[in-house]
């Protein structure tokens, strides 16, 4: 929905795939992290990234409710406390590879990359809002709500 949006035609490929789809003209983008990016190669085929950073890439921990519930409280509390360690350590690895793949993007010379100005990614996030609106259905107004409140987005 949002790559309509913005009037792109989205493609879902095999991950698999990609690569090839790019080298042969099937596709001429993508939408990954970086760090996808730099490591599946596709900066050698990709002519052009632009850096948007629209998107939120989040993982769920998920736990029986019932087997949650009947362990005792001190568990529970050393559990979230290093699940919330553990997060923040897997967060800073991420955002450190993501900085160096980056460079070796640039650096390979393959790829020209481009960062969107402040005005052009306020332009962006007001564009993909109706996508937002869409999926507050299924994810909650709350939910949507907390995301610009994180990162002071004003419709």
């Amino acid at each position: 929905e949002q790559m309509r949006t913005i009037k792109a035609i989205p493609q879902m490929l095999a991950f698999s795939e990609v690569y090839q789809a790019l080298q042969t003209g099937v596709v001429d983008g993508t939408e990954n992290p970086i760090s996808n990016f730099y490591t599946q190669k596709m900066h050698e085929v990709q002519k052009y990234m632009t850096i948007t950073d629209h998107g939120y890439l989040g993982y769920a921990v998920i736990v029986n409710k019932k087997f949650w519930d009947g362990l005792p409280a001190d568990i529970r509390t050393q559990l979230e406390t290093a699940l919330v360690e553990a997060t923040d350590y897997a967060n800073t690895i991420a955002m450190d590879m993501n900085k160096k793949d980056l460079e070796s993007v640039k650096a390979s010379g393959k790829t020209e990359v481009t960062t969107l100005t402040p005005e052009e990614r306020a332009a962006f996030k007001t564009a993909l809002v109706p996508v937002h609106d869409k999926m507050a259905s299924r994810i909650g107004k709350e939910t949507i709500e907390s995301f610009y409140q994180a990162v002071d987005f004003k419709k």
